[in-house]
């Protein structure tokens, strides 16, 4: 039997469970947030009398500042210690979850998600970098942490619209901020409490911060999501829309020119020469592009359609909560017996499933036929993402946890910017009923997500190393070491 798989079985020590319990506290609230706004939408935009654009800025203005600022947090948190912009990201994340409760218009509640996105972008690199210092950067144990700590996240993403809808009919929407201010302060004294401040090494503390890199990925997100966000009401001519799309481009060239000649560029080009790496993170985009766009305009459907209260909206999702937690769990044990591969193709295939499922609703579909994919959606998605973190983790060394990570997760984050934008405008107004076109918009968004991943599941078939391969090429990766140690240590 293979240590990997041994030191999985034997689990985590009682210290290593706090850790990963601690760890998954910044997972909880910055996911919580992604989807619980969602079934306020309804009562946000009547309150402060937002449209669908503002609505989707609402959801937005949060996912880009997240995914936009996350690889300068995993540069810094290598720099300066994970734990430090870990409980730093908390701090901030409860501040803006206040200041988001007390809004009074559209425009403060948008620069308000705009903060907690930037305490979100903190947390989420940094408290995989901490799960990885617990578990001794071993890969069995390592396996398992990232499958509870992925539980967490997505039990939580699921969880959103239901804890939302329950917060919303006792409190009112404000209430689903609010809540965010004792979980952040319970993660900060829980982070002081368990997890020690471990101090990087001298050469990873030299590394500077790319501030030209970070601008140009700030710009070229922002332009592309504003553009989609605006491509229903303004038109496709628009010349704010063309700017956005043309921004977005020039950005983006310029950052990969950028990023090729920076002393300490935010984008490693070194990470991109992996090809395990590079299907993980198109991997991420995929599962998050189709995830955190559907549940938007579901949210829509479920309250603009079939007309049901914030409360009974989230309970629908409720089905979503139990696939995540029970997928989760149980793909920690998988990565750890087959490998990374294998769960990453079976759960892209069982999402996939579970969007086809969303081409035949309706106007009068009752909840009870969302079923199927509400159950479906979360197993393959919770199968898949563990592994999919669990293979990028082990392409980089240690001292590149945090950037790696970052890299990974604000590809995740931009797809779901990306989602929410472009499913958003296909379920927009036009000039057909605001009901008629929500349902166009799910069929269209199903469509384009059944086609998404079921190109993942080819992705990681054709890029992801199998475990068999792996543990071929391990004797033969260790005789190296021992060969480059043995030959060091004659020389001296």
């Amino acid at each position: 039997m293979n240590s990997n798989l041994s030191s999985a079985r034997a689990g985590l020590s009682t210290r290593q469970a706090l850790i990963v319990t601690t760890a998954s506290m910044g997972f909880v609230v910055s996911q919580l947030d992604v989807t619980i706004v969602n079934v306020a939408l309804a009562s946000i935009g009547r309150d402060l009398h937002a449209s669908v654009a503002g609505l989707q800025w609402t959801v937005d203005a949060y996912a880009l500042a997240f995914a936009a600022l996350m690889l300068s947090a995993g540069v810094l948190g290598d720099r300066f210690g994970a734990r430090r912009l870990f409980v730093a990201g908390l701090m901030l994340f409860g501040v803006a979850s206040a200041a988001c409760g007390f809004a009074m218009d559209a425009t403060q509640l948008v620069a308000a998600r705009a903060l907690q996105g930037i305490g979100a972008a903190a947390m989420l690199p940094n408290s995989l970098v901490l799960l990885n210092q617990a578990c001794g950067h071993d890969d069995g144990l390592r396996a398992r942490a990232v499958g509870l700590w992925t539980a967490a996240g997505g039990v939580s993403i699921a969880a959103g619209p239901i804890v939302g809808g329950l917060l919303i009919a006792a409190f009112g929407w404000r209430s689903i901020f609010w809540v965010n201010v004792p979980l952040c302060v319970a993660g900060i004294v829980a982070t002081y409490v368990w997890i020690a401040d471990k101090k990087p090494e001298q050469q990873v503390q030299a590394r500077g911060i790319d501030l030209p890199g970070q601008i140009l990925a700030t710009v070229a997100l922002t332009g592309f999501v504003g553009a989609m966000i605006e491509l229903r009401p303004l038109g496709l001519a628009h010349p704010l829309v063309i700017g956005g799309i043309a921004v977005a481009l020039l950005a983006a060239v310029a950052l990969v020119l950028v990023e090729r000649r920076a002393s300490a560029p935010m984008l490693p080009p070194a990470l991109f020469r992996d090809r395990t790496f590079n299907s993980a993170t198109v991997f991420g985009i995929c599962v998050n592009l189709t995830y955190y766009g559907m549940v938007f305009v579901l949210s829509l459907y479920l309250q603009r359609v079939l007309g049901h209260s914030p409360l009974e909206a989230g309970l629908a999702f409720l089905p979503l909560t139990g696939g995540f937690l029970l997928s989760n769990l149980a793909s920690g044990v998988v990565v750890a017996r087959f490998g990374s591969r294998l769960p990453m193709i079976v759960g892209a295939l069982i999402d996939a499933a579970g969007f086809a499922a969303l081409l035949f609703v309706n106007a009068s579909t009752p909840v009870l036929a969302l079923l199927l994919p509400f159950l479906l959606i979360p197993t393959g998605m919770g199968l898949a993402v563990p592994a999919m973190t669990t293979a990028v983790l082990g392409t980089v060394a240690p001292d590149r946890a945090g950037t790696a990570s970052a890299v990974l997760n604000t590809a995740r984050q931009a797809g779901g910017a990306i989602g929410v934008a472009a499913f958003g405008a296909l379920a927009s107004h036009s000039a057909m009923a605001e009901s008629a076109q929500i349902v166009i918009g799910v069929k269209a968004s199903a469509g384009v997500s059944v086609a998404l991943l079921l190109f993942a599941a080819v992705l990681a078939w054709r890029a992801v190393e199998s475990k068999r391969a792996k543990d071929d090429a391990a004797p033969e990766a260790i005789s190296v070491k021992c060969a480059v140690k043995c030959g060091t240590g004659a020389r001296h």
